[in-house]
């Protein structure tokens, strides 16, 4: 283009050169300006645009003979999605990474179903189309169809007469001189079933490779890119540009529940906008009945596709590659889409899945999970999307549904520490469990794991009760005392279930509330128990700190010396369930004015916790904080200490803006002035 423009330019100055060379030869007047020069010297001003002239005479490179069009050939190009949202960054990054390969690039786009890896290389095509000279767009998925398609791509180029052996390799020959050249390789399975129609050595020149798939197994055959989920602020985008009407809060809630899988959001602004029905409407149908809704929506481009059918095609792989792994997926279906400890299934003396009892079959079978995009092997665990989770469940019978979560609750019970107050490590744990002890117990459990549900609840209760979550406790051991009361011969569960909601209540500041269900645990435990039983004495501590906020410390001092005694029995005196019976009696004695004898015994308390827990366990918190206050009650200057470090413990465990915390913050800064 520019050696045309180049010659034109030039002639036409020869032209014009000439003719006034003509008319200074034929003795006209003098010219204005510089023009005076041409009349002077008119062959100078020849000489030098004759080599102008001659650029365009000039042969071009032997590959660059073939005439450039004006716009790029595409070969099955889909249309552009003109709602492609974001992503932007990403462009970029695979722009540069093809571009700085050299002559020939082959970039794989790797991520989950529905992350828009095909969007992603469309838009690549089109946003970088003036780039290329020829495009072409070919469906991987079926690998036994890639040949047909370079059939047809190579009679686009226009050859004709090639057998079936050739028409790769023909094609790119061809692509020769058309380069450079794009091919977008779509949803390939592994690289071996590839490889044939990828281009290599000397037929790769001067061109790029995309490749976009949801199997692993990539890396070391060319440079892969993951691709994951939108951000927040991309899905809040996408909605309340395509949904009017949708405020940002209600777009990022139903983002949430979507995942942020772009499809899953794709779709749900075309049920939204089809159905007319509410950003709100929709975002309840979604809390409620996901596994329905994902197959509700259409895309208007790809009418065919919802997130339920999705992942179809892995599932009927996985059961005829790796049955055995079907049931492992089912069960992390029910679970919450947090990193699923892969111990759970195997920690147990009698593994729920049976070819966890075998390494190698254990290790392959989470691995073709992986492999086959239906899961994200991290370390020792496994994530899965939302969205695959409820694309399974709803292929599961009501059968399946309930032996599975019965298979995870008796999983779980063995995985979660029982003894959440005695047992040091138990809080890391809990925090790993938490969620799938919620998503397994969050519906009204079948008939065969109703005990084993109430047991998760006040367990997990008692956890974020130790954590300082007494209001989101609350509601689970509820639940637990409703479950265990339908059942018949737990008395005993049934009193652990009531002692529990009483320290909810004492510790959501309703002492009225805790005390008759505290009385109601100990005459139950009572009833059913020994009579030295630690759960009798745990009953007993409990009424003791109930009756206090009561204003009956009288009645409660006997509580927590009989408790004390009960323990210190069973346990011995440096046990951690002794250090609690010597809070609640240093409780009652500190609420009697008695600080001088409330001191030892929070000082016996805090001793025993600092040689069970971590320096930063919030019981430790708890104790020093206790401690400050009876000491600055005695006027005593050595008061501040303790403040300080329990303020930092809870400021550290709890937040800065937990309740807790900031009553010891205020109570640090009192004892400072």
């Amino acid at each position: 283009m520019w050696r045309r423009l180049v010659g034109t330019v030039a002639g036409l100055l020869v032209l014009f050169v000439g003719s006034l060379a003509f008319n200074a030869a034929s003795g006209q007047s003098r010219w204005p300006g510089p023009l005076d020069f041409v009349r002077v010297h008119p062959w100078v001003v020849l000489l030098l645009l004759v080599p102008l002239a001659l650029a365009e005479l000039r042969p071009e490179p032997r590959g660059d003979r073939t005439p450039r069009p004006t716009t790029p050939a595409t070969y099955r190009l889909p249309p552009r999605n003109t709602h492609f949202t974001g992503r932007d960054a990403t462009l970029r990054e695979l722009r540069q990474r093809l571009t700085s390969a050299g002559d020939v690039a082959m970039q794989v786009v790797h991520g989950l179903g529905g992350v828009g890896k095909t969007q992603l290389a469309v838009e690549y095509a089109y946003r970088y189309l003036s780039k290329y000279r020829f495009v072409a767009f070919v469906n991987a998925e079926d690998p036994d169809l890639v040949a047909s398609q370079f059939a047809s791509l190579a009679r686009d180029l226009g050859l004709l007469e090639v057998n079936s052996e050739q028409v790769v390799s023909g094609v790119y020959v061809t692509l020769r001189d058309r380069r450079p050249w794009l091919i977008v390789f779509d949803n390939a399975e592994k690289p071996g079933t590839l490889m044939h129609a990828l281009p290599s050595g000397d037929l790769a020149r001067n061109g790029h490779v995309i490749v976009t798939t949801r199997v692993s197994g990539w890396v070391g055959r060319a440079d892969v890119l993951d691709l994951q989920v939108f951000t927040r602020q991309e899905s809040v985008e996408l909605l309340v540009r395509r949904v009017p009407g949708t405020t940002a809060e209600t777009a990022d809630r139903i983002a949430e529940q979507l995942g942020d899988l772009p499809l899953a959001l794709e779709q749900a602004a075309g049920y939204m906008g089809y159905n007319q029905t509410a950003p709100e409407e929709y975002l309840a149908l979604l809390t409620s009945r996901l596994e329905v809704m994902i197959g509700r929506g259409e895309l208007a481009d790809r009418p065919a596709v919802v997130v339920a059918t999705l992942w179809q095609l892995s599932v009927r792989k996985l059961r005829r590659e790796q049955p055995q792994a079907v049931p492992l997926l089912e069960l992390c279906a029910l679970l919450a889409p947090d990193p699923i400890p892969l111990d759970l299934f195997t920690g147990s003396p009698e593994p729920v899945i049976t070819a966890a009892a075998d390494p190698l079959a254990w290790d392959t079978m989470v691995g073709t999970l992986a492999g086959l995009g239906l899961a994200r092997r991290e370390d020792s665990s496994l994530v899965l999307h939302r969205l695959v989770q409820a694309a399974i469940r709803a292929t599961m019978s009501d059968d399946q549904l309930a032996t599975a979560r019965a298979q995870l609750c008796r999983a779980l019970l063995t995985a979660v520490p029982h003894d959440i107050h005695g047992d040091p490590d138990a809080r890391p744990r809990w925090h790993r469990l938490l969620p799938h002890v919620l998503a397994v117990t969050k519906d009204d459990p079948p008939v065969q794991c109703a005990a084993e549900s109430a047991l998760l609840l006040r367990l997990a209760s008692e956890f974020l009760l130790q954590i300082g979550d007494p209001g989101v406790a609350l509601p689970l051991c509820e639940r637990a005392l409703a479950l265990d009361e339908a059942l018949e011969g737990r008395d005993a569960e049934v009193g652990f279930d009531l002692i529990t909601l009483a320290q909810i209540h004492r510790d959501l500041g309703a002492p009225q509330t805790a005390r008759p269900l505290a009385e109601r645990a100990l005459h139950l435990h009572e009833s059913c128990l020994p009579a030295e039983s630690p759960a009798i004495a745990t009953d007993l501590a409990t009424l003791a700190r109930t009756l206090c906020l009561l204003g009956e410390h009288r009645a409660a001092l006997p509580l927590a010396e009989r408790a004390l005694r009960i323990d210190e029995a069973a346990y011995g005196p440096d046990d951690p369930y002794v250090s609690f019976d010597l809070v609640a009696l240093a409780t009652v004695h500190a609420d009697l004015g008695d600080h001088a004898t409330a001191v030892p015994l929070i000082s016996r308390a805090l001793r025993i916790r600092e040689s069970h827990y971590a320096p930063d366990h919030l019981y430790i918190g708890y104790a020093l904080l206790f401690k400050a206050q009876a000491l600055h009650a005695m006027n005593d200057p050595s008061a501040v200490d303790p403040a300080l470090r329990g303020a930092h413990i809870l400021r550290t465990q709890l937040g800065s803006t937990h309740p807790k915390t900031e009553d010891a913050l205020a109570l640090a800064d009192r004892l400072k002035q």
